[in-house]
């Protein structure tokens, strides 16, 4: 009896060694990443926090300031103009670029000859730097020899001013960010080819037509993906930067506070930008970037908790 007790603690002590040993690798495995993390992720959100408290233009050392920065933001007319520009794109062309996207892949999921290279053709965009996709849809959206007022002149039609134009600045850059779809037209390919067969058979059997198995079948089935693509669009809208930046700097050669006809491209994070490396007010570009933060955060907890009862797990 007292053998086989003597023989369990040395067996669970033994154990207990094996497991500290592998988690020790396991620690030195993720210490690369845990550095990374702790160096590129903590410590800036750490000192955006500390500095959105200060004044800090960078060559003098902070001056503690409270929150003054906080309370000159809400008197920021440009402060309002910009969440107005940014959230234009979160809320009108986030949709339009998921519904194309959607709309690609069904033509994507159908069984042609030679699909693969639709397939292909559709994703290209994705893969082009946006700096140059930027200065690609700047030379088709010029009023003067664009394609599409060129296009537009074979019907007589006068185009609009895409560049210049306050009222179609901004949806230029939709058009461009819709050409750049292909990644969110795969993401759904790959959740359409994830729905069962076998609800289509009994749709077909119950006499249900197209719209009725898209309406039915598909979109439930698919409505996980959905969900994940406008979280993810919503978070990427908000930190719209590079697109408004090249068209503002072509539009306005030589200005680097440029925010295009208007300010009407002035978004969010690009007056940011403006704040910290243009201005040097980086205690006012800081408090910027937690307000921007806790507007994402907000902004993805009432999707979630908006769209859990719509989005269906079970597709069994």
């Amino acid at each position: 009896m007292i053998s086989v007790s003597v023989q369990t603690k040395k067996k669970t002590k033994k154990v207990s060694k094996q497991q500290r040993k592998f988690f020790f690798i396991g620690i030195l495995f993720a210490l690369p990443w845990i550095i990374g993390f702790i160096c590129f992720q903590i410590y800036p959100i750490g000192s955006a926090i500390y500095y959105s408290f200060t004044e800090y233009d960078i060559f003098n050392p902070p001056n503690w300031v409270g929150f003054e920065n906080y309370i000159n933001l809400f008197k920021d007319n440009k402060f309002y103009l910009s969440i107005k520009n940014t959230a234009y794109m979160a809320f009108l062309g986030l949709p339009i670029g998921l519904t194309t996207a959607l709309l690609i892949a069904l033509m994507l999921n159908m069984k042609i000859r030679g699909m693969s290279i639709f397939r292909t053709v559709y994703y290209m965009p994705t893969i082009v730097p946006m700096v140059a996709s930027a200065m690609l849809f700047i030379w088709i959206l010029n009023p003067e020899y664009g394609l599409i007022n060129n296009f537009f002149g074979l019907f007589g039609i006068r185009g609009p001013s895409w560049l210049s134009d306050p009222k179609y600045t901004k949806f230029s850059l939709i058009i461009m960010d819709t050409w750049r779809c292909g990644q969110s037209a795969i993401i759904f390919l790959s959740a359409l080819k994830a729905v069962p067969n076998s609800f289509y058979e009994v749709a077909d059997i119950d006499g249900a037509g197209p719209f009725r198995k898209f309406i039915s079948i598909t979109l439930p089935c698919i409505s996980p993906t959905i969900q994940f693509l406008v979280i993810m669009g919503l978070i990427q809208s908000f930190q719209y930067f590079t697109q408004g930046f090249v068209f503002a700097q072509v539009m306005n050669p030589g200005q680097t506070t440029a925010g295009g006809p208007k300010n009407s491209l002035l978004f969010y994070s690009l007056y940011l930008y403006q704040n910290g490396f243009s201005f040097l007010k980086m205690g006012y570009a800081s408090a910027m970037a937690i307000i921007l933060f806790i507007i994402v955060m907000v902004i993805t907890f009432l999707v979630f908790r908006t769209s859990n009862k719509s989005v269906n797990y079970d597709m069994e």
